[in-house]
């Protein structure tokens, strides 16, 4: 069917109501087939996309449809026990969120659902507290507010295994009409407060190592989404000076105060820095909207320095090791993550697992490896972390918890991060990272990003003094240590004796990934070699 065909197909649905037709009828040509050349497909985690009208955006139908496969799912396999939903602040979560409940309500399936919005691993931690069968995160994580999606979860609180998600995708197939799928409201919807925070809360704390006395003064913003939940009672019970960025703890769906609601952008610790300045605060931390990536910027000589996920990542896993004697374990890590955290780990004799992008592959080895090999710590270059596996799924209110410790701890030891860090390198070498995202927008974007990622894969590449040592092309499926299996994946890695460069296009945004890691003997020789590399 064409993408006019579909389009005549939802103009002409009579339940459509007459504003939704009228927003039909004002789309132009270009827009119309962008939302309605394909349905949106339902990747690994779920689905995301712009919000909008047609089979290839997000909106109640979708929604509808979505959550009817994932039912026939869970019945197909007799999972009955309930789904715990959560959603974050933007366009229509809360709406979604009580459609997916309605539509589990008709099939006779409980669902547990937060009354306010609430971070994506306390999605995880519920699913897990009322032992239900799945989960579902109304989210589009740090995307931009054009967006919105759909993250499923299996009976562990980590997102669907690969071949669960294809069992679902399979389910969803069969649904060939978004319009007319039955929802209602009764009983089996159970509305849920803010009973389960201290609960989730209290887990939270035990990852603390030291109990010292609280002398720093910590800077917080959400960014306007679900971590001003919890996030600053957590540290106010804990003793720390919170101040919070007023405009940015405000839900705002349209993301008003802040020019990125990513952790990754620079620009979304503009007002968090404002704030830190007046007050001259150690430390600024700022999460995404579902709460599940931190960024960290920090005090030194008058000037605020921001970390990116490697170098946090990095300090909470020696913090760990060092402070505390661990357990023999595995620490989780993934392929485009720097190889940093493989030698702190490896130099406390804890073993590593590397999986493919993603927590949800982080979350799968976790639950395969319970009872058998502890767990220690999971980390990825994406600002995502899991301290304590007691959710299964990145959580940024557990990282913002230890990494305000760790300030606290140097700070009273008359040290800084910066000197922090500086100790890691001159143990493990110095280590520079850096990710290029080139978008590719729309139909003819798509088409663009799988040609250069063939190119990229059939010719290799040439970088000068970039000399390629080894090639990995995980397009195929391989097998790690430690039996950890990587599915089939567009990823493909090129290594040489002091770094690495991996090309991997977003299974969740238009976008084609560059990663870039490099290692040398000092930050500033370290810095240009990598400079060298992107030019």
């Amino acid at each position: 069917m064409t993408y006019k065909e579909t389009y005549q197909l939802w103009l002409n649905e009579p339940t459509l109501l007459k504003e939704e037709k009228e927003k039909l009828l004002n789309l132009d040509e270009k827009e119309k087939e962008e939302a309605f050349f394909q349905d949106l497909s339902f990747g690994t985690g779920g689905i995301r996309g712009i919000l909008g009208l047609g089979p290839n955006r997000i909106n109640k139908y979708t929604i509808q449809r979505v959550t009817l496969g994932f039912v026939n799912y869970l019945k197909k396999h007799n999972k009955l026990n309930g789904v715990a939903i959560s959603y974050d602040n933007r366009f229509g979560s809360y709406e979604f969120a009580y459609e997916a409940a309605k539509v589990l309500a008709y099939h006779g399936i409980r669902s547990f659902i937060f009354k306010k919005l609430r971070p994506t691993p306390m999605l995880s931690f519920l699913v897990r507290h009322f032992n239900a069968s799945a989960g579902i995160m109304l989210t589009a994580s740090h995307n931009p507010k054009e967006y919105n999606g759909f993250k499923a979860y299996n009976e562990t609180g980590a997102q669907l295994t690969i071949e669960e998600s294809n069992e679902v995708i399979e389910e969803i197939s069969q649904i060939k009409s978004p319009f007319g799928i039955e929802s209602t409201d009764n009983d089996h919807i159970h509305w849920i407060g803010d009973e389960i925070d201290k609960l989730y809360l209290d887990k939270v704390k035990n990852i603390s190592i030291h109990k010292d006395p609280k002398a720093i003064k910590v800077v917080y913003s959400p960014l306007h989404g679900t971590g001003g939940t919890v996030i600053p009672k957590l540290l106010e019970d804990s003793g720390y000076e919170v101040l919070t960025v007023a405009e940015q703890m405000q839900v705002d769906p349209a993301f008003t105060h802040t020019k990125s609601s990513n952790p990754e952008d620079d620009i979304a610790y503009e007002k968090g820095i404002e704030l830190a300045k007046k007050h001259q605060a150690d430390v600024v931390f700022v999460t995404d909207p579902d709460a599940d990536r931190l960024g960290l910027a920090y005090l030194s000589n008058g000037t605020y320095h921001i970390l990116n996920g490697n170098q946090t990542g990095s300090m909470m896993l020696y913090y760990m090791l060092t402070e505390k004697k661990q357990p023999q374990g595995m620490v989780y890590t993934t392929v485009v993550t720097s190889h940093l955290i493989k030698k702190i780990a490896k130099s406390f004799k804890q073993a590593v697992g590397e999986t493919l992008t993603g927590f949800k592959f982080i979350g799968e080895q976790a639950e395969k490896n319970q009872g058998k090999i502890p767990y220690i710590f999971g980390c990825e270059e994406s600002y995502g972390s899991l301290v304590s596996d007691f959710v299964r799924d990145k959580d940024a209110v557990q990282a913002v918890y230890l990494l305000a410790e760790i300030v606290n701890t140097l700070h009273l030891r008359k040290q800084s991060i910066g000197t922090y860090l500086n100790e890691i390198y001159k143990k493990y070498g110095y280590y520079v990272e850096d990710t290029l995202s080139l978008t590719f927008k729309g139909i003819e974007g798509a088409k663009r990003m799988k040609q250069i990622t063939e190119y990229v894969r059939h010719h290799g590449i040439d970088i000068q003094g970039f000399d390629v040592l080894k090639t990995t092309d995980y397009i195929g499926g391989i097998t790690n240590d430690y039996d950890i299996y990587l599915p089939p994946s567009n990823v493909i890695k090129f290594e040489s004796k002091d770094g690495f460069i991996i090309f991997r296009p977003s299974g969740t945004e238009p976008k084609l990934k560059i990663y870039y890691s490099v290692k040398g003997i000092n930050l500033k020789v370290t810095s240009l070699k990598l400079k060298t590399y992107q030019e």
